[in-house]
């Protein structure tokens, strides 16, 4: 007997659970984001039965040992392990790590790994749990996933050529293009320092003006990525905190 197809099992995947919901009457759907095949739907069955093993394990932002089957749209769970080292997320920390969630399952295509962007996730739930500037966190987290995605920020230079950003210009980012010199003759683009630029070019968030520009300039890149649907737990955040 010939043994199965290795991309039928797959077995101590790292992965996180980045969104579940009830499938039947005992089991679960998990939308995994694993660090070698990228997000992907699996079902836990029997997951919710009272004294399953699987009961209180499949948690969001805990890293996790997943073993699944099958070569479907849906894959089936075999085993899982909770792996520790992550300390758990608390109050405004917790909204945005939701937030990020939800950004991933919006724009991250199934069954594509993304294992830079696994890796900086994971280095951002650290973040989440032990610093208090969460907006600076999340700023970083979604540079760097446009940049995974292949819609990386021109931040350095002007759009379309070699000339040097300067901190003392002010200019006007285009969507899909970058940034270009707000001459008083441009109307379209979001108005921003090239300060604000370079700052954001080097993950640095500590200016209050580069803080709230980098804010508006990000909703705007991610509502255009996100086709103008709305995140819930953005909405939620806003709420809670000005992030």
């Amino acid at each position: 007997m010939t043994s199965a197809p290795r991309h039928d099992r797959q077995q101590d995947e790292i992965a996180f659970v980045l969104h579940s919901y009830p499938f039947r009457e005992t089991s679960l759907i998990i939308d995994v984001f694993s660090r070698s095949h990228g997000r992907l739907p699996i079902v836990a069955r029997g997951a919710r039965r009272p004294k399953s093993n699987l009961r209180g394990l499949l948690m969001n932002f805990q890293p996790l040992l997943l073993s699944w089957f099958g070569k479907g749209e849906v894959r089936t769970l075999h085993n899982a392990q909770w792996q520790g080292g992550q300390p758990y997320l608390q109050g405004t920390a917790l909204m945005c790590g939701f937030y990020l969630n939800e950004l991933m399952i919006n724009l991250l295509a199934r069954d594509d790994a993304h294992e830079q962007l696994f890796d900086y996730y994971r280095a951002t739930l650290y973040r989440l749990a032990h610093e208090q500037d969460h907006a600076a966190t999340l700023r970083c987290f979604e540079k760097h996933l446009l940049q995974e995605l292949g819609y990386a920020l021109v931040l350095e230079r002007e759009a379309g050529s070699e000339v040097a950003i300067d901190a003392q210009r002010r200019y006007r980012y285009a969507l899909d293009y970058g940034p270009v010199p707000d001459d008083g003759n441009v109307r379209s683009g979001l108005p921003v320092t090239g300060k604000t630029l370079l700052d954001m070019a080097a993950d640095d968030y500590a200016d209050p003006v580069t803080a709230q520009q980098s804010k508006q300039l990000m909703r705007v890149l991610l509502n255009h990525h996100l086709g103008g649907k709305a995140l819930h737990t953005r909405e939620l955040i806003k709420e809670l905190q000005k992030i």
